[in-house]
């Protein structure tokens, strides 16, 4: 069902809000999670207005996946939501985004790093940013190779207004129609990473975004801190927009 601006689309968000954040806690649960795996709203093609019921029905961290989009929508947002940018990022737009979200999930190559630090820098800021992986190895997708992890990790450390906090990915489902061995994979890379990196000031590593409508229960079993869920919250829309 389509999530439109009628009453009868804001009730349609509210009952998928109760219903993903109770799958949210089971997930939880059976992981046996301490810590709270946090919901992000995935907005693109979605109305300004059903955005901000949205947040105020407590969805109050957002994604977003084009920059002109999000500029054309953002001054209508209400509730003043926490914003991640999570689509990819061309090194020329970076400096449109750079004073509006508070984390960039789509870091992929040093180019782009380098271009989110010389633009925080710019705007006197300091920038949290994810690493994508390609974890399936996938042509069509972006995304590092694992293999090039560390490299890009440490190159990341050594920029004065970039924050590496962690791995974003999204995977591929195999032939059984399931994402889980990758996600495992994600799991052993994150927490290698943390290994690696502890105690070393330069870096926060707290942040796993991985899991989407399809498979976030099963992404939250293998760690994932942040689920990013579009269509099961506001609705199937027309992604060609």
């Amino acid at each position: 069902m389509t999530a439109g601006s009628s009453d009868n689309g804001f009730q349609v968000v509210a009952d998928n809000i109760r219903r993903i954040t109770e799958n949210i806690a089971e997930a939880e649960r059976k992981a046996g999670r301490t810590d709270k795996v946090r919901l992000m709203g995935v907005t693109k093609t979605v109305a300004p207005e059903i955005v901000s019921f949205s947040v105020k029905q407590g969805v109050t961290l957002l994604g977003e996946n084009r920059v002109q989009e999000f500029l054309d929508k953002r001054d209508r947002y209400e509730g003043n939501p926490e914003i991640h940018f999570i689509g990819g990022l061309q090194t020329n737009k970076v400096k449109y985004i750079i004073d509006k979200v508070s984390m960039i999930h789509s870091a992929d190559s040093e180019k782009l790093i380098r271009e989110i630090d010389h633009r925080a820098a710019n705007a006197g800021l300091t920038m949290d940013i994810l690493i994508e992986v390609n974890i399936g190895g996938e042509e069509s997708k972006s995304g590092i190779m694992p293999e090039k992890l560390d490299e890009l990790a440490y190159m990341a450390a050594e920029m004065n207004n970039v924050r590496l906090r962690g791995l974003m990915a999204i995977p591929p489902v195999d032939v059984n129609g399931s994402s889980e061995k990758y996600f495992a994979a994600m799991q052993r890379l994150f927490s290698d990473l943390q290994d690696k990196t502890s105690g070393d000031g330069r870096f926060q590593i707290d942040t796993l975004s991985m899991g989407m409508s399809g498979d976030y229960e099963t992404s939250i079993l293998y760690g994932s801190t942040i689920v990013r869920i579009g269509s099961v919250l506001y609705g199937y829309r027309n992604y060609s927009k």
